[in-house]
């Protein structure tokens, strides 16, 4: 007589578990990751510092150059401006120079400004000529001029920019994703434009204006390397220690 073997219920739940297993079990999947949180400010106002100073130029410049702007006939008539490279003021004063903390944060992180920082191209001319930003930061690149532009950026830690601008009222936006400094810009069309940008993982810098000034404000109580860059005449680095709420006053001298 032959034998007959029920394949009931029983093979069905061991075929549905062995589907269950080959799929990864049969536990539900967990919830997303959330992303983490955006760094608060870790200084404490009570307690932060500030260093501020001045850079002066010992020497003679080079005279200003009028840019030859002949190339371009908007720009002979809309434009018309001089070698940005030494603007000096009174007393020597030294404009353009980045000044930033190079070295003494450790691994503190801080928030990314909102606000975009703005590149304009105005007058045949980058404005600002020398400016900083934090990584993550949007960088808004504008053509105000009714001529064709071509912003190029050569880092070597970021992505590149290369992109044209045909018209007045264009614009697009950048992220550096890595500290860089510093990152030049030029115009592929006008050979006379550029600037130079820093990039920064922290909020601690600025550009010198036309008095030579600076300041470096909301730092905590420590020691820091401060470094002041110029275009032309390159890098120079202080150590300054601050302590709770002191300003520390330094200044750079660049000779030629």
């Amino acid at each position: 007589m032959r034998t007959v073997i029920h394949r009931g219920p029983m093979c069905a739940a061991f075929c549905l578990a062995a589907v269950v297993a080959a799929c990864g079990g049969g536990s539900a999947p967990g919830p997303e990751s959330a992303p983490a949180p955006a760094p608060v400010n870790p200084v404490a106002p009570a307690t932060a510092g500030s260093i501020a100073g001045t850079i002066n130029l010992e020497g003679t410049p080079p005279p200003a150059e009028t840019v030859v702007m002949k190339s371009d006939p908007y720009c002979v008539e809309n434009g018309g401006t001089t070698t940005p490279a030494y603007t000096v003021g009174s007393g020597g004063a030294l404009q353009n120079v980045f000044v930033y903390v190079k070295d003494g944060l450790g691994d503190l992180k801080f928030p990314v400004p909102e606000s975009p920082v703005v590149l304009d191209q105005k007058g045949c001319v980058y404005q600002p000529h020398v400016f900083g930003i934090q990584v993550g930061q949007n960088l808004e690149i504008r053509n105000s001029d009714a001529t064709l532009h071509n912003v190029d950026a050569i880092p070597e830690n970021n992505r590149e920019v290369n992109r044209a601008h045909s018209l007045a009222g264009i614009k697009h936006t950048h992220v550096f994703s890595a500290r860089e400094v510093m990152v030049p810009f030029k115009c592929n069309v006008h050979n006379w434009m550029n600037a130079y940008v820093g990039v920064l993982d922290h909020p601690f810098y600025a550009v010198t204006g036309a008095d030579g000034s600076f300041q470096l404000k909301g730092l905590p109580p420590g020691t820091y390397t401060i470094e002041a860059w110029h275009e032309k005449l390159g890098p120079q680095t202080q150590m300054v220690t601050i302590g709770q709420q002191e300003t520390k006053d330094i200044a750079f001298t660049f000779k030629m």
